[in-house]
């Protein structure tokens, strides 16, 4: 039987979300249809944006920056305060509609989702159940998702990617040359900035070329692990499964609050070491292992910017931890911007043993584990 997997995301969900509560509390204008973003304060100008409305995506508004800069491009922006204790509500209640469909689901996010449906369309297209589930959810919430469909969860979040909002595409292998190839690397899942300038830096422009590069070429720039991971991706392998978290499942987090805000690198580097050291101390001493790891950080603003990433394989090893921590932090802050709080957290965690051999060809592991030996002794 041919695999479904359906990835399912909120379009500029902190905005839409807040619109829905604007329009619940009697507010006229729907700020979805107009430029607007949320952040912050939005009396602050220095304030960051935290979601962008489709008409302020289309004058080059983009999350990340700061209202400021925002203002300069379009003077009447609508700048509206984020409200967490409301957007925690509306995913819960995604989430709920999304499990009504299949209980096979790994939530990815706060406002997007995987769904396994291959038992679970009861004889109609996979189209026509998406759109099923993309009108119910905007019926029941007032918000509008994204649907992407393929044999995997890589194709699939692929596929919710290629237009927004509000639509249903789909990616199967024999979609992957027509739809995928042409886009640029940087439109691969997992490939983040410094990564796309490697690439980029050796004439790999598109996801095609990536695909039909030498293997061997491939590993001279970004190592062999590193090679074989985006050659699959590439060519839309993926063999992970949509894994349910169990009610018992525990996630682990450590966070840093500054007594003043930093902005120096390196200040900044210290401080994701130190919440890094303590999180991992943790799983190291419930015996488990994390195969995601999700970094957050505050501005002086009280907004906040977050992202994750899963790990080619389960660790408790802190230096693997803190180097996928560090790569998603140079994705999301500038290295300017004063922080007032950084945080990591882990999760999809298993009690799994067993390491892919390709570990042991590092000889750097055995000092990592010594590292981490001495470091857990001397917490105890």
């Amino acid at each position: 039987m041919k695999r479904v997997v359906f990835h399912i995301d909120v379009n500029s969900a902190f905005l839409s979300w807040t619109a829905v509560k604007i329009l619940k509390e009697g507010g006229t204008q729907d700020i979805r249809t107009i430029p607007s973003v949320v952040s912050g304060d939005p009396k602050d100008r220095r304030s960051v944006i935290t979601s962008v409305s489709v008409p302020a995506k289309k004058l080059g508004i983009k999350a990340a920056t700061p209202v400021s800069m925002a203002l300069r491009t379009c003077p009447n922006l609508v700048i509206v305060r984020g409200d967490f204790d409301w957007y925690r509500q509306c995913s819960r209640g995604f989430i709920e509609i999304c499990k009504s469909y299949s209980p096979v689901l790994e939530q990815f996010s706060i406002d997007e989702c995987f769904l396994d449906m291959s038992f679970r369309l009861y004889g109609k297209g996979p189209k026509e159940v998406a759109e099923s589930l993309k009108k119910q959810i905007f019926n029941t919430l007032g918000f509008t998702v994204n649907v992407g469909i393929g044999p995997n969860k890589l194709l699939a979040k692929m596929a919710s990617d290629f237009e927004k909002p509000d639509k249903v595409h789909t990616l199967w292998e024999e979609e992957i040359e027509e739809k995928m190839w042409p886009l640029g690397v940087r439109d691969l899942l997992w490939v983040g900035r410094k990564t796309e300038e490697k690439l980029l830096s050796y004439g790999l422009r598109t996801i095609g070329q990536l695909a039909t590069a030498d293997l061997s070429y491939l590993k001279r720039i970004v190592g062999e692990r590193g090679a074989q991971q985006l050659h699959d991706s590439a060519n839309g392998i993926d063999n992970s499964p949509v894994e349910t978290e169990h009610p018992d499942a525990k996630s682990y987090s450590a966070e840093r609050t500054f007594p003043k805000d930093l902005s120096d690198p390196k200040d900044i580097d210290r401080a994701l070491f130190k919440v890094a050291c303590i999180v991992c101390h943790r799983i190291r001493k419930d015996m488990v292992k994390a195969s995601t790891v999700s970094i957050f950080i505050k501005f002086t603003d009280f907004s906040t910017l977050q992202k994750q990433c899963s790990l080619p394989q389960p660790t408790d090893i802190t230096a693997l931890i803190l180097n996928a921590s560090r790569g998603l932090l140079s994705e999301i802050w500038d290295g300017e911007r004063p922080l007032r709080q950084i945080g990591l957290g882990l999760t999809k965690l298993s009690r799994d043993s067993a390491e892919q051999m390709s570990l042991f060809e590092d000889p750097k592991l055995d000092y990592y584990r010594k590292w981490d030996e001495d470091y857990d002794k001397k917490q105890s």
